[in-house]
């Protein structure tokens, strides 16, 4: 399906994020597109928060979305395929290049890039930290799919690492990343104070630590089973678990870019609700699309018995409330310049809109 085609779903008209010829792996540069939202005043953040842009403005809109996100998705491609070299011992290696380059979306780094660009810093600065977050998805989806933790067998539509490569190398190569990607965003930062780079690198650690993203893995393994587990503590586990390294990345980018502590706030409100809401549409594709849709399993939360939005909530009630979220999410965004935020709410309206 093409993003320049409008689909309806909830009651919303949308452009789907995909087929958009990212290239995952190659080391050979593509042209660079010439990425520049147009500055027509219906093309600004206004208008994408209204019902009143035109058939002719959508379609714009969406062309301009989908060529920064081959751009930005190329780039960020590029630099994760030069950040693991293949080299002794190969075994290590190859199965982090394995994961790291399997594909997917790319959202974080992007997310971390233009949060950068918003407040005036540029993609070069945030690169290295937007690789990071990745590493560190990427690290997270490895350990998560062992026969430890969800006993998958499949991610991005390819084998699981530990499948592949035993689970003895998937926890050892999931570790490396992990040390890695704080490596990266020390190292490779470059025309960015030694404060903001070490501010940068705590925000990290938290948002992934026992407070976060380990919190979050932690409580919802132990409520798998459990009858009475309610709104508030699933909110907690998704806050946790899910919305804590896209939080991250916004505000990395943030930070690195030179935002002042009120923008960094404010981002990490707008972060915090599009976390939330990357959940409530996973949990209501895992129950709507199969396997094949989505590239891993579907219906493995059902299987073990996790407490889900549509569980608790309902499939409709829990599209209502996607779509709640998706709205505060952009609120945060308003006093920002306008034509500078448009790649943080086509990116929040994807993450709502997704099909797989």
């Amino acid at each position: 399906m093409s993003l320049s085609s409008s689909i309806t779903t909830w009651g919303h008209t949308h452009y789907p994020f995909c087929d958009l010829g990212i290239n995952c792996t190659s080391k050979l540069k593509p042209k660079v597109l010439k990425m520049k939202f147009s500055k027509n005043p219906s093309l600004l953040v206004s208008a994408v928060l209204t019902k009143q842009q035109t058939d002719a403005a959508q379609k714009k809109l969406a062309q301009d979305f989908k060529e920064y996100v081959v751009e930005k998705a190329n780039s960020v491609n590029r630099a994760l395929d030069d950040s693991v070299l293949l080299k002794e011992p190969l075994k290590i290696h190859e199965s982090m290049r394995y994961s790291l380059l399997a594909g997917g979306k790319r959202i974080r780094p992007m997310l971390c890039i233009a949060s950068c660009e918003l407040v005036g810093g540029d993609e070069s600065i945030a690169m290295p930290a937007a690789c990071a977050v990745e590493m560190i998805h990427t690290m997270s989806l490895m350990h998560d799919d062992l026969p430890s933790m969800d006993n998958d067998d499949l991610r991005r539509g390819k084998t699981t690492n530990h499948v592949i490569y035993g689970e003895d190398v998937a926890v050892l190569a999931g570790d490396a990343l992990l040390a890695l990607a704080f490596e990266h965003i020390a190292t490779q930062t470059k025309g960015v104070s030694s404060d903001r780079i070490v501010r940068a690198i705590g925000e990290l650690a938290r948002r992934i630590g026992a407070e976060g993203l380990v919190a979050g893995q932690v409580v919802d393994i132990c409520s798998e089973g459990i009858s009475d587990v309610g709104l508030e503590h699933l909110e907690f586990i998704h806050l946790h678990k899910t919305a804590p390294l896209l939080e991250g990345s916004v505000v990395l980018g943030a930070i690195l870019g030179g935002a002042t502590d009120e923008d960094v706030e404010k981002l990490r409100k707008f972060a915090r609700c599009i976390g939330l809401l990357f959940q409530v549409v996973d949990d209501i594709l895992d129950v709507t699309k199969s396997s094949q849709e989505l590239g891993k399993t579907a219906g493995k939360d059902l299987v073990a018995d996790k407490v889900t939005y549509p569980k608790l909530l309902g499939i409709e009630k829990s599209k209502e409330f996607a779509v709640e979220l998706n709205k505060e999410a952009q609120a945060q965004l308003v006093g920002f310049q306008q034509e500078k935020a448009v790649p943080l709410i086509a990116l929040a309206n994807y993450i709502a809109y997704r099909d797989n």
